[in-house]
């Protein structure tokens, strides 16, 4: 298992809510606790408007929590500004699912990969050629790519060069936000093999937000799984499909389709649609599409609790 000693990142009964137009309140993130260990992946998997989005965003500083503490080296950095929050966001970078929306059309490659470089006064206007070339080989690129624009590359050649990007700084963590959802299979595959090589080299430690339970399997150390802004399920990253145990973690387990499937076995479905996150109902959140529901399930919230060393599951049902 994890030792103690090797978290980096900790998020404290961390809480998002955000303010509607007609007053309501959505709460995006719901008293989140998750720990991240160094050189190791974690992975967050959950629907889509679950929250693991949002909650990712408030470890880089794109929004602020409502309530709770994210600790950073043993410091609660929830709320820093000004040049302390612009020196350390050197330690934690992010890759976004699709680069272009991140990157400037105008910019050479060399400049993108380069900028957070310059940024910081790590290197001169002179030494961005050599740089470019040498982050590029980093992540398996040609270096004479770095004369390209990000118009002239395929998906998964950006991808590369956004990671190449959030490597510049030679960060402690980054954070993967469907980093490659929107690549073809056989690409996702390069690029998850290219990202676990650098992780091995240079002891980085990933977040990962994904919503297949079935792919983050092969390659995370941990995994949790969010519905509604709430963790259901924590566990190690290998034998989901043994050790899954929450009823939402086995039907998203259920409903993955591949080539590999026992195509004689029924592929399940969640069934029913999420209800809105303004109006989460009392008790488990996942009641409502639960086949296991009890009448304890309407009344009190379960919490997190260890069924095994670092398995933990949110739920009345499984005792």
């Amino acid at each position: 298992m994890f030792d103690e000693k090797d978290v980096i990142l900790e998020a404290k009964h961390v809480t998002k809510r955000f303010l509607e137009e007609d007053g309501r309140e959505l709460t995006a993130c719901n008293d989140i606790n998750l720990k991240f260990y160094k050189g190791k992946t974690l992975g967050l998997v959950g629907e889509s408007g679950c929250g693991k989005s949002s909650f990712m965003k408030l470890l880089v500083w794109m929004e602020r929590p409502s309530e709770g503490e994210i600790i950073f080296n043993g410091k609660d950095v929830s709320h820093i500004k000004g040049s302390e929050l612009h020196k350390m966001r050197q330690h934690i970078q992010m890759v976004f699912q699709d680069p272009t929306t991140s990157f400037n059309p105008k910019m050479k490659i060399k400049e993108i990969v380069c900028e957070p470089l310059l940024n910081y006064g790590r290197i001169s206007g002179r030494e961005v050629d050599k740089e470019a070339r040498r982050l590029l080989e980093m992540v398996e690129l040609p270096g004479d790519f770095a004369d390209r624009y990000p118009h002239n590359m395929s998906g998964g050649q950006r991808q590369r060069v956004a990671i190449a990007r959030a490597l510049a700084l030679e960060p402690e963590i980054i954070i993967m936000d469907e980093a490659t959802s929107a690549l073809d299979v056989s690409v996702q595959k390069s690029i998850i093999e290219l990202i676990t090589k650098l992780q091995r080299e240079k002891d980085i430690t990933i977040g990962f937000i994904c919503h297949d339970l079935g792919f983050i399997q092969s390659f995370a150390h941990q995994v949790a799984v969010m519905y509604l802004g709430n963790i259901v399920e924590i566990m190690p990253g290998e034998d989901i499909s043994e050790k899954a145990t929450h009823p939402y973690s086995k039907a998203l387990l259920g409903s993955v389709f591949d080539t590999k499937m026992d195509f004689s076995k029924k592929i399940e479905v969640v069934k029913g649609e999420p209800p809105s996150p303004l109006d989460v109902p009392a008790g488990c959140p996942f009641r409502d599409r639960c086949e296991c529901c009890e009448g304890i399930c309407a009344e009190e919230k379960p919490q997190l609790r260890e069924i095994e060393p670092g398995h933990l599951i949110s739920c009345h049902c499984m005792h």
